[in-house]
């Protein structure tokens, strides 16, 4: 490795894209900033092995401005000095680099999926970006009970089960899970949930669970029907209706009505599943389908996900940074940040021929836990697939556009509206959320001309004001959000300043904060407070308190209303949502975490001996002593912590 650094997370790569793509032309007066460049990388490149790897590109901040792979990192980073060769994006990229950080691995494949991995953290403005920040929902079956749970699951797999998925949406996920529970009757309580039931509860009652807590079914008779959810699942969904049918003729046979109907039902629910592809991917097994389109310079993918010949859903996404590259290029590079969290199929179809597209399926194949194979489907049922995404794609891009030049509109109104100067690129909203001044907390959502910037909300703990008092605690915010702001960059060319700050509040909230930043002698930026009108804005006829004490409003039926609206609900959804999770771990605390030496293991350890708080307090050391898993040493810290006069 030839170097190390640990630059700051970027700031919104659209932002910076933008700016630095008006800034940097490279007209003849910006030659010595190229020259610069060229003699940065060529001083990284005389230290570079003839091995394969990943170099980042950082400018004179340290902020990623690129992130690339190599099979040979001496020979690929030795043409960025040819300069009269590359196009005009990758001259602004290097009149911008002034270091470079290398890190060698030991094959190209490695190099591919540390490189997506990197994009995802640093999000560079001249690497083509996956812009979606959902994670995707899958089904889970855990492994960890004698009665396993199915449940739906986002984010890193550590608990132990079989995953199934990607699901494009929540929506289809918990469609799915419903029909499951119909179909093959599973627990989707909580453990402790099912340890407390002495009946059964309102899911037994609707035949959506076998009711396991109660011993309504056996441990076997359990495992069978979590066998047949993971055959259905893994695609054999033919031979479990096949087998219920069998059950179900046996029982009417012997005049078993009642479970005969039962099975009926759970055969009613086998067919809605399979009923619901409006995809057909029957013999296809597991794979992914993706189509790309472009227009007007932008770029929409199509994908379908088909687990066990079923369609799970699709999505499109709209990857950024794509002006300049090839078709193909875009499509290989959504790939490799597409599957750096999503496990793959075994069957990847895409709508053209990828460079690298075998060094792709490489690099994807410990994902998949074996071979993969990607290819364009030129006949039959794969290629009517694929021409079925193409629609998709198309027309997805078709809306995104359309949308596009709605928005944009919006926002010009919203600048005309507040008096801006030019359209905002990054709008701040302000919330509180309490109960009677308690768990109190401060929250901040970010948008841009796009969207929401969900990577940006912040969320403060109220320290100083905590009483019941909404002004103190906007005050308090906005003084330590901008105190830091003016420490970390007091020249306001990170753009992480806001452009407008919108308040949920009226009068009283725009005063506290206008304070506030006078305090901190900030008067620039534009403040807006959004006040219920009206009869309590039940006629959705918000008022818009302006910083010299003017009222505005706006039709019942603008735009730019339900835009503003939309920025008000999302900032109250974040803070109502960070409060209930602070409210949550208050009523869970114990006097036991404010002990030094205690972690989760022996409170645990502790609570499930002594059975509560208050008796851990009351008993001797030598009871202390006695409890499993809590040392001499231990013993002696709960003890004086109780009993500190000895």
């Amino acid at each position: 490795m030839a170097r190390k650094s640990a630059p700051p997370p970027n700031r919104d790569s659209a932002e910076r894209f933008n700016e630095e793509r008006a800034a940097y032309t490279l007209r003849g007066s910006d030659q010595p900033d190229l020259d610069q460049g060229v003699a940065a990388i060529r001083e990284t490149q005389a230290t570079l092995p003839a091995k394969p790897g990943v170099y980042r590109m950082c400018d004179a901040k340290g902020d990623v401005l690129y992130v690339g792979k190599a099979r040979v990192l001496r020979n690929r980073v030795a043409n960025y000095t040819q300069v009269d060769r590359l196009p005009q994006r990758l001259k602004r990229m290097v009149s911008q680099t002034r270091s470079m950080t290398i890190v060698t691995t030991n094959s190209e494949a490695e190099a591919l999926l540390l490189e997506a991995q990197l994009i995802k953290r640093f999000r560079p403005p001249y690497n083509v970006l996956l812009r979606d920040d959902k994670s995707f929902p899958f089904i889970l079956l855990r492994a960890d009970h004698a009665f396993p749970r199915i449940m739906k699951h986002r984010g890193a797999r550590k608990a132990k089960g079989d995953y199934y998925g990607p699901f494009a949406s929540a929506g289809s996920v918990n469609t799915t899970i419903n029909a499951m529970q119909k179909l093959f009757l599973l627990r989707s309580c909580t453990d402790s949930f099912l340890s407390r039931r002495d009946r059964p509860c309102l899911l037994y009652q609707i035949k959506r669970c076998s009711a396991p807590c109660v011993e309504r079914i056996d441990e076997a008779g359990y495992a069978e029907l979590v066998r047949q959810a993971k055959d259905f699942l893994g695609g054999k969904s033919s031979s479990v209706q096949r087998e219920l049918e069998e059950q179900m003729a046996a029982a009417a046979a012997a005049l078993d009505f009642e479970r005969a109907a039962m099975l009926r039902d759970r055969l009613r629910a086998a067919t809605f599943i399979q009923g619901s592809q409006a995809i057909n991917a029957e013999g296809l097994g597991n794979a992914d389908v993706f189509a790309m389109a472009t227009k007007a310079g932008q770029v929409a993918v199509q994908a379908f996900f088909i687990r066990g010949g079923q369609n799970w859903g699709h999505r499109a996404f709209f990857p950024s940074h794509t002006e300049g590259l090839e078709e193909g290029e875009v499509l290989a590079a959504f790939l490799a940040q597409f599957y750096e969290e999503v496990p793959p199929a075994r069957t990847i179809l895409v709508d053209r021929e990828l460079p690298e597209a075998e060094l792709l399926a490489e690099a994807f194949r410990a994902g998949a836990g074996g071979k993969i194979d990607i290819s364009v489907p030129q006949r039959g049922d794969r290629r009517r697939l694929m021409e079925q995404a193409a629609r998709n794609a198309v027309e997805a891009l078709d809306r995104r556009l359309a949308e596009s030049g709605s928005k944009a509109k919006v926002n010009r109104e919203m600048a005309e509206f507040f008096e801006l100067a030019e359209v905002p690129q990054r709008i701040e909203v302000y919330d509180n959320s309490h109960i009677q001044g308690t768990n109190a907390l401060g929250a901040m959502i970010v948008a841009g001309p796009e969207g929401f910037i969900k990577g940006q909300y912040r969320k403060w703990n109220i320290k100083a004001a905590q009483t019941n008092d909404d002004f103190a605690m906007m005050r308090e915010v906005f003084q330590r959000r901008f105190a830091r702001a003016q420490e970390a960059d007091p020249d306001r060319d990170s753009g992480m300043w806001p452009d407008l700050v919108l308040i949920d509040g009226g009068k009283g909230q725009m005063s506290a904060v206008r304070d506030a930043l006078e305090e901190l002698g900030i008067e620039d930026v534009p403040l807006i407070a959004i006040a219920k009108g009206p009869n309590h804005g039940r006629e959705g006829r918000e008022v818009f308190n302006f910083p010299d004490g003017r009222e505005r409003m706006l039709p019942v039926n603008s735009p730019l209303l339900f835009h503003l609206q939309r920025l008000r609900d999302e900032v109250h959804r974040f803070a109502i949502g960070a409060h209930r999770d602070k409210r949550s771990r208050a009523i869970t605390a114990s006097p036991l975490d404010e002990i030094t030496g205690i972690g989760p293991a022996r409170k645990r350890a502790l609570l499930l001996h002594f059975g509560t708080a208050g008796k851990v307090r009351a008993a001797s050391l030598e009871d202390l002593q006695r409890a499993p898993g809590v040392s001499a040493a231990v013993a002696q810290a709960v003890y004086d912590f109780y009993h500190p006069g000895g």
